[in-house]
């Protein structure tokens, strides 16, 4: 063998190694991002559920709660008033519609149903003549997929679900009945969140032994009147480059709420 040939091997020796390197590198870096974003998708996903829960404790109690026991307390036991929202939909003399909502206590439910599971109204899109539901009671739906048929003008047109969910209620109205835009026509249930979460894990950051979310809540003056605020935050990220002094919000430590302004906002929105 001459010393070309061996030159040859040597080299492709070398590149073939430099190439399985590189591969290796490269793929431990995705491998990487893709348990990073994995890791990211629980802790949001347990931000959403402790925003839920502190939006629906404000209402019930009139403020936030910064004591993890207290709002652990309130899904497991607490109770949520049922409101109903009614919209009637007005055409005005020039043409354009204006809508007046009105709103009725109509009991008690669960704070668990109210924050676990999200109601979604479906209404008829316009005036028409009602033809069929599509969706029966029972069956799961998604978004954009048909629900009803109205007749309109003489046409006869699908409308679709714009949200998803399990269909709990269709209103009583048979074919060939007037609609009104506005009116009530189904009602939706989704499931927001699993509800056979360990509520005594509530306060944990997902994937971290023994780390808590750090949590404010407060009442602050604001041009003479007293809002609520509150933040919920991971302050040991998985991923190192978020840091508090990034300069754009969505690259701070996950996060919902704020010390200073009234939101609830996450910054991974």
């Amino acid at each position: 063998m001459n010393v070309t040939k061996i030159i040859s091997i040597l080299l492709l020796i070398g590149s073939l190694g430099l190439a399985y390197f590189l591969f290796d590198d490269i793929n431990t870096e995705i491998k990487a991002k893709e348990q990073i974003a994995s890791q990211e998708a629980a802790v949001i996903d347990r931000l959403m559920l402790i925003r839920e829960a502190e939006i629906a404790y404000q209402e019930v109690n009139g403020k936030y709660t910064s004591d993890w026991d207290k709002l652990a307390d309130f899904i497991a036991n607490g109770q949520f008033p049922i409101v109903e929202r009614k919209e009637t939909v007005y055409t005005l003399s020039y043409g354009a519609d204006s809508t007046v909502v009105s709103y009725d206590t109509l009991g008690m439910i669960p704070a668990k149903e109210r924050i676990f599971i999200q109601t979604h109204n479906v209404t008829a899109a316009n005036n028409g003549t009602f033809v069929n539901f599509i969706a029966e009671v029972g069956s799961n739906v998604t978004k954009s997929s048909g629900a009803y048929v109205l007749n309109q003008d003489g046409k006869r047109t699908t409308h679709k679900f714009r949200d998803n969910g399990k269909v709990v209620k269709k209103e009583n109205i048979s074919a060939g009945q007037k609609v009104t835009k506005g009116d009530l026509l189904m009602t939706l249930e989704e499931t927001k969140f699993n509800e056979n979460i360990d509520l005594s894990q509530l306060a944990y950051v997902p994937g971290l032994d023994n780390v808590k979310f750090e949590i404010f809540a407060d009442q602050l003056d604001k041009n003479g009147s007293a809002v609520n605020v509150i933040e919920v935050k991971n302050s040991h990220p998985f991923d190192p480059t978020r840091t508090e002094d990034a300069e754009i919000k969505g690259r701070k430590p996950l996060r919902f709420g704020s010390r200073t302004d009234v939101t609830t906002s996450g910054n991974w929105e």
